[in-house]
């Protein structure tokens, strides 16, 4: 992820590079269409190559990194991808997913082509058919629900979004509450603590500027966009000189470079927190003006304190530090099981911040933990207190850091709500409630005409993936499973439809997260495509260029949805129809020119500087790079025709006339626009009910969570006090990741595989000695719902009382010819007819033969160990974030037991999910919402949809 840098360059900055820095291991932009290089094999003979260096965007994971693709001119094919330099996220460092994409490419266990189903669903038998067929099929099942009136049938589960705002636009034209999403197994805690404060659901710090970086997870390894983050973290601590502290239960490869490792109690982390806050306010080390400014703080005081002045800011300060005065390093020290001297280092860390606190969580203790979504809270309160709020190296708010381009003619919102995705027991949900969905069928509450899986292995990736199976092979639960995926799947092993869908140098989105004080969009796109028509060669179908018949996926809903509805008649084909031939069906390249013509600030005139249009703008360089220097954008002042119309509420929100068919924006209430302050200032402000920054959250009290409407500690499922030492219990924590592989996108890169090949239990030798156990013995652990048996690790890298398991690894496939051989074992899967379900390996990854010589060459066999089928659903009665932290039972394996065995009772499994149920507060809320409107939704419906069916009907 580093290279050699040349301070003096000969040649123009690429766009988002810096002046004084060039990475000289790329060529110069100017020969990306023509550069020769020579074989290396053939030296000392000089025998050229002749390559158009084509940009595109990694799809391994969430970072959307920058890649250059090395097209042969000679035959087109991809010879190699790296990094590409004018990516101002990555800056043309890769981890090691990216250059594995070609690894990917060539697969020759990859899907090619579309197939359908023979026999049962699972029996593993496919015949080859026409994508024709197949998009008919397909198109006939979704228009009778439509027009049958049967909408919440239909349903689009996906894993990673390719591009924002893509799916929602043809589940907006269908008129379909369909998006189902993986974020309540990911970081929907994490962004239910953020969303209460700001109204944005995700943090982004400004690292390289810090001076102080506090990470709660492996950010360098494996954290929230972790390449582009883990060069700005020790650009920070290099550089900078920053101070960088690390809480992880265990010893990472980020925790290896911290100033300050805190190893808590899993679940502890927000007291530790408040502990920190409460000592910034006991001496003062607070940042009062910005408080005063942006915090609700008169709110606080009429909500918890009635008996002062609500707008006496000394007094609120004394009563804030009273309040949380009990929150104390001892305290903390107890809960957290560290010694007191950790706590108070900390503190005294954070206190030299001043406003350059960068802090991050995105997982690990917010998804791993009953009430996680309150170690987020708790970690953004530390950035309020001293004003390291959108400052330069503070941390800001995600949407100041992220551009979501739309498409033309965005549909309206709907006006329905799917219950079967937003239930009534979460009301509060940051997203959708995946992992209920196979009980939510069992429980009558609907049922599913049209299921996509799209790049997404639920049966494999959420808990209790048993229950998965059971629902998509019943066909009265699933009438159709269609999976889009460019490689084999144990969820595409039980679809009807395995669709292939294009990698990341195979298919058109575009992205944007938020990496650094800045903004940018990246352009992913098909590369052979985009060389051949640079080389004369008109491609109208991406199929044309693909191998076998692959497709990109926005080509395919433009296709479906006009076989939905061929003649217009639903009102869906004219949300893909082009800007620029009225009735005609859109093309790519028409919907990305309308896009970079028209979405994207400032590219036209960055494209015309160059003598380009904006598209080949884009498919020259890949990305553009919005804005830089993103700070402070909460006082951004109002222009005069943002406010027009608007007037201050009672609380200074200046407000828009709204109806019950307004459409709320994405985050934010529909009609807000921004904020009074009391030197009569008007700016943009925040996205909560307030525009400010919400100390006390009357959202909590209106759905029914008064006790949690502050910063709090909540009690974790798995807290040392739950664990029973004397019967052989401790906590599993099975949530940290192997940095090579990412759940089913990467596993079929084979160098990733030959990297990461092992799966070990890692296991503290103080535990190992209580067990009886040692490094290699094979061990059962027993969840709430069955077990599974695993080899351990004995290792002083993980604290006493807690074990870890990655969740990367336990691929298995059920026969030779659907799955993916690099890693994945084959199995024995069935199940005793009473809901006991077994897995059991036959034989583990091994060397078989193909088009690719190096599947003989395969040494490794160990597929691992396949955890999360024995976890039941543990729903977060608050956020439905589920809560991924286990209590185990440990015992030395049985003498019928053998390594990857899982053993599950899914008729155990639906107690617990009734047990986690039992705790939820059920909407509506007291003023009759379903939801709050502020929180970010996707396929956002309009404001009526938000309201209860009874709920009287008002503005």
């Amino acid at each position: 992820m580093t290279a050699e840098t040349d301070r003096t360059p000969a040649s123009p900055a690429m766009p988002g590079e810096r002046t004084h820095e060039r990475l000289r291991n790329f060529p110069p932009v100017e020969n990306w269409d023509h550069h020769v290089e020579y074989d290396a094999k053939a030296h000392p003979r000089k025998v050229p190559h002749e390559y158009m260096l084509v940009p595109t965007t990694c799809f391994n994971c969430e970072s959307a990194c920058g890649l250059l693709a090395y097209v042969d001119k000679s035959d087109m094919s991809i010879k190699r991808v790296e990094g590409n330099p004018a990516h101002p996220g990555s800056r043309g460092r890769n981890c090691a997913k990216g250059p594995a994409t070609i690894n990917q490419v060539n697969d020759p266990e990859r899907i090619l082509h579309p197939l359908k189903r023979v026999g049962t669903r699972g029996s593993g038998r496919w015949d080859r058919v026409s994508w024709d067929d197949a998009l008919d099929d397909i198109a006939a099942r979704i228009r009778a629900a439509i027009v049958e009136d049967r909408r919440d049938e239909v349903m689009y589960h996906v894993g990673r979004p390719g591009e924002d705002g893509f799916a929602e636009r043809f589940l907006l034209a269908w008129g379909v509450d369909g998006h189902n999403s993986h974020t309540n197994i990911c970081s929907a805690g994490a962004r239910l603590g953020y969303s209460l404060w700001g109204g944005y659901d995700r943090p982004s710090p400004d690292y390289a500027n810090a001076k102080v970086i506090l990470l709660i997870s492996s950010h360098l390894e494996a954290g929230h966009y972790f390449n582009p983050h883990a060069q700005r973290i020790m650009e920070g601590k290099i550089e900078g000189g920053a101070t960088v502290v690390v809480l992880d239960p265990r010893l990472s490869n980020t925790a290896s470079h911290a100033d300050l490792w805190i190893a808590p109690w899993p679940g502890s982390e927000a007291a530790i927190l408040l502990a920190v806050a409460a000592y910034l306010l006991r001496t003062g080390q607070i940042d009062r003006a910005f408080i005063r400014r942006w915090v609700n703080w008169s709110t606080y005081m009429t909500r918890r304190h009635p008996e002062h002045p609500a707008d006496d800011f000394d007094q609120f300060i004394r009563a804030l530090t009273e309040d949380y005065a009990g929150y104390t390093f001892a305290y903390a020290a107890q809960e957290a099981q560290v010694p007191e001297e950790q706590i108070a280092e900390l503190a005294r860390i954070v206190a030299t911040a001043g406003t350059a606190l960068s802090a991050h969580v995105w997982r690990a203790a917010a998804s791993g933990n009953l009430g996680g979504w309150q170690v987020s809270r708790a970690l953004f309160f530390l950035n309020v207190l001293t004003g390291s709020v959108g400052t330069k190296g503070g941390t800001s708010p995600n949407g100041w850091d992220k551009i979501i381009a739309h498409g033309p003619n965005v549909p309206e919102g709907h006006q329905s709500w799917n219950e079967m995705i937003w239930p009534a027991e979460f009301p509060l949900s940051t997203n959708e409630m995946s992992i209920l969905l196979p009980h939510l069928l069992e429980d009558g509450r609907g049922k599913l005409s049209m299921y996509f899986s799209r790049v997404y292995n639920p049966v494999w990736t959420n808990p209790d993936g048993f229950s998965w199976l059971k629902a998509l092979t019943d066909e009265q639960l699933v009438g159709c499973h269609v999976a889009l995926t460019p490689t084999w799947s144990e969820t595409a092993t039980f679809a009807d439809y395995v669709l292939p869908m294009g990698h990341s140098t195979e298919r058109h989105d575009t992205q944007s997260y938020e990496q650094y004080a800045g903004k940018w969009l990246g352009f992913r796109q098909p590369v052979t495509r985009v060389a051949m028509e640079k080389m004369g060669r008109l491609v109208s179908d991406s199929r044309e260029s693909n191998p076998g018949e692959v497709w990109e996926e926005n080509e395919f809903w433009f296709e479906l949805s006009w076989r939905i509805d061929p003649d217009g008649s639903l009102g869906i084909r004219k949300y893909f129809e082009s800007p620029y031939r009225p009735g005609e069906k859109v093309t790519v390249d028409e919907y990305y020119r309308w896009v970079f013509e028209n979405s994207v600030p400032g590219l036209p005139q960055a494209a015309a500087d160059q003598g380009l249009t904006p598209l080949q703008y884009m498919r020259k360089y890949g990305v553009f790079e919005v804005a830089k220097d993103a700070y402070r954008l909460d006082e951004r002042p109002l222009s005069d025709a943002e406010t027009e119309g608007a007037t201050p509420d009672g609380n200074g929100v200046l407000r828009k006339p709204v109806t019950l068919d307004s459409t709320p924006p994405l985050v934010g209430e529909a009609g807000a626009v921004g904020v009074v302050h009391a030197d009569g200032s008007r700016t943009a402000g925040w996205l909560t009910p307030s525009r400010k920054l919400e100390l006390f959250s009357d959202t909590m009290v209106d759905f029914g969570w008064e006790e949690y409407a502050t910063p709090g500690y909540i009690e974790s499922h798995v807290s040392y006090r739950s664990i029973d030492q004397a019967n052989n219990e401790i906590v599993l924590m099975p949530t940290f990741r192997l940095p090579t592989l990412v759940h089913t996108r990467s596993g079929n890169a084979k160098y990733l595989n030959e990297i990461s090949n092992t799966h070990p239990l890692w296991m503290n030798s103080v535990d190992a000695g209580r067990f009886g156990v040692g490094t290699g013995d094979l061990v059962r652990v027993n969840t709430e719902i069955g077990f599974f048996v695993a080899r351990v690790w004995s290792t002083e890298a993980i604290r006493p009382g807690v074990m870890g398991l990655s969740h990367h690894m336990g691929r298995w496939r059920t026969s030779e010819n659907a799955g993916s051989r690099w890693v994945m074992g084959l199995v024995d899967l069935g199940n005793d007819g009473n809901g006991v379900w077994r897995l059991r390996y036959k034989e583990g990854v091994k060397p078989f033969h193909s088009d690719d010589p190096d599947s003989d060459r395969i040494y490794w066999d160990d597929p691992g160990v396949h955890q999360n089928l024995a976890f039941a659903v543990h729903p977060d009665p608050v956020s439905g974030m589920h809560c991924w932290h286990q209590k185990v039972r440990v015992e030395r394996a049985h003498v019928d037991d053998r390594y990857g065995d899982v053993v599950v009772d899914t008729q155990r499994s639906r107690e617990v999910y009734r047990a986690w149920m039992d705790n939820t507060r059920p909407g509506p809320s007291r003023s009759g919402l379903r939801r709050p409107e502020f929180m970010m939704r996707p396929v956002k419906p309009r404001r009526r949809a938000f309201r209860s069916p009874d709920a009287e009907e008002r503005p």
